[in-house]
């Protein structure tokens, strides 16, 4: 099992920053979130050789920084989007892997708890989501990946969920066992054939879908997601205004 990190692209609302370097080197709490990343994972046992990253924006940034990391590339990364930039990957997914989005900071915590959980398929999941969109006023609750679930099981994923219904927010961070990184290529497959040309779901192609929309197309269809919690020690850098708060927020947990 690898550990994927989905880097690919610029970040565009942060502006100048992501001039020099892709999304994930922008610095915040004095060090690129890439850092506070592999740090995380190394918490679930994973060392920086283990990386897999998808590269996409200023990719020969990332490979002059870090020669240990084992490289994907995704050449498309202006028109696609998170799931089909996690597919450039496919080679390394077969036998297991956890996932991580590339703009976020968590504690290892949650790694180690995912790693250790029985379940093929689990997201992590904040539950004390709700206190960092207090003030956010460029990124609101209505565009976090939220989930809604019954114990562990996770029933629905979608920003589309009320936050008043929603158990809490996906955070980016999943793990597939070999058996369930087998389903999940399967249905990406048969995803991708059904849904050639038009909408996929709520409104975009299927080369555009995040990778929340598989999940969700996966669980209509019976799939099992469970969740591993995390309360709150996550937060997202989406905007400049993001990496105003973000002291504040990971000084609340």
């Amino acid at each position: 099992m690898r550990p994927i990190v989905i880097g690919a692209g610029r970040g565009s609302r942060l502006g100048g920053l992501t001039d020099d370097v892709p999304k994930t080197l922008v610095e915040v709490m004095g060090r690129p979130m890439l850092e506070w990343i592999l740090d995380a994972l190394r918490e679930g046992g994973f060392s920086r050789r283990d990386v897999v990253f998808i590269a996409g924006y200023k990719a020969d940034v990332v490979r002059a920084r870090y020669p240990e990391f084992t490289f994907v590339e995704n050449v498309e990364w202006e028109r696609n989007n998170i799931l089909a930039s996690l597919l450039c990957a496919r080679e390394h997914l077969a036998g297991g892997f956890v996932s991580t989005y590339s703009d976020i900071v968590y504690r290892g915590a949650a790694v180690r708890a995912l790693v250790e959980s029985p379940f093929d398929k689990a997201l992590v999941c904040d539950t004390a989501w709700r206190r960092r969109y207090v003030g956010r006023t460029q990124h609101p609750e209505t565009d976090a990946e939220k989930l809604r679930a019954v114990g562990t099981h996770v029933v629905e994923l979608s920003r589309r969920i009320p936050s008043e219904a929603a158990s809490g927010e996906f955070i980016g961070v999943a793990r597939f066992s070999a058996d369930g990184a087998r389903e999940l290529l399967a249905a990406y497959d048969e995803a991708g054939a059904a849904h050639r040309e038009g909408e996929f779901r709520e409104g975009r192609t299927f080369e555009r879908a995040y990778l929340i929309d598989l999940l969700q197309w996966m669980i209509e269809r019976g799939a099992r997601f469970d969740r591993v919690d995390t309360d709150g020690g996550y937060m997202e850098l989406d905007t400049q205004q993001d990496l105003s708060l973000a002291r504040s927020w990971w000084g609340d947990g």
